[in-house]
């Protein structure tokens, strides 16, 4: 046995295959505003953080009030206006049929925004599946502890029972922080290696390693 109750799913990289279009939105945003586009690399780089915490990280030098309105343009064109397809990876909708008929709590820890998560939700048919989630305009963004701690609490879960599953640093760092062990997939923003140095117990390749990695104890 694991000792496992809870599984923390990020949601951009973790599961859907957003990267694309959360950089065409950045960029669009950008150009719309009028500052500084980033390039695909460097935009990548902050996917996961709070939408106001990315910016911020984006935009250094651009002042409160621009950053303020590239934020807004965001929020326009990923709400509606990008056409650029976002996917749940391989796997997925099989990997939380599995885990939920095993008995797993599942929840969802994220950098978007609440709207935005409703909306994926209802898009990809997945709201079934979820316990409880936390989104990053409701609380402190990743790397900050408080949205996994909010999280385990809705459903009284302690460190030790749960674990965060992310595709970032930001994820392995909160997870660090809220003394909750995580696992890192391979495949969205952050390399392998930076995710191990930052404590992942494992780096899986897909997301449907994951029941099999309980399976055989996962620690």
């Amino acid at each position: 046995m694991n000792g496992y109750r809870l599984l923390v799913f990020d949601w951009d990289g973790t599961l859907m295959d957003s990267q694309a279009r959360i950089v065409a939105c950045i960029q669009a945003a950008a150009r719309d505003v009028g500052v500084r586009v980033p390039p695909p690399d460097e935009a990548r780089q902050i996917i996961g953080l709070g939408l106001r915490e990315a910016m911020d990280r984006l935009f250094p030098s651009t002042g409160d009030a621009l950053v303020g309105e590239v934020v807004e343009r965001y929020r326009h064109h990923f709400l509606g206006a990008d056409p650029t397809p976002s996917v749940l990876f391989p796997g997925v909708v099989e990997t939380l049929e599995a885990l939920s008929g095993a008995g797993y709590l599942l929840g969802i820890a994220t950098g978007k925004s609440r709207r935005g998560l409703d909306l994926v939700l209802e898009e990809t048919g997945l709201r079934r599946y979820f316990d409880v989630s936390r989104c990053a305009d409701e609380t402190y963004s990743k790397p900050h502890p408080q949205m996994l701690e909010e999280v385990m609490a809705a459903v009284g879960a302690g460190p030790a029972e749960s674990l965060m599953i992310g595709d970032t640093e930001f994820d392995m760092q909160m997870a660090r922080n809220a003394r909750v062990p995580a696992v890192a997939v391979s495949y969205g923003v952050h390399e392998p290696e930076r995710l191990l140095a930052e404590g992942a117990l494992a780096c899986l390749d897909r997301i449907d390693a994951l029941p099999p990695w309980l399976a055989a104890g996962g620690r």
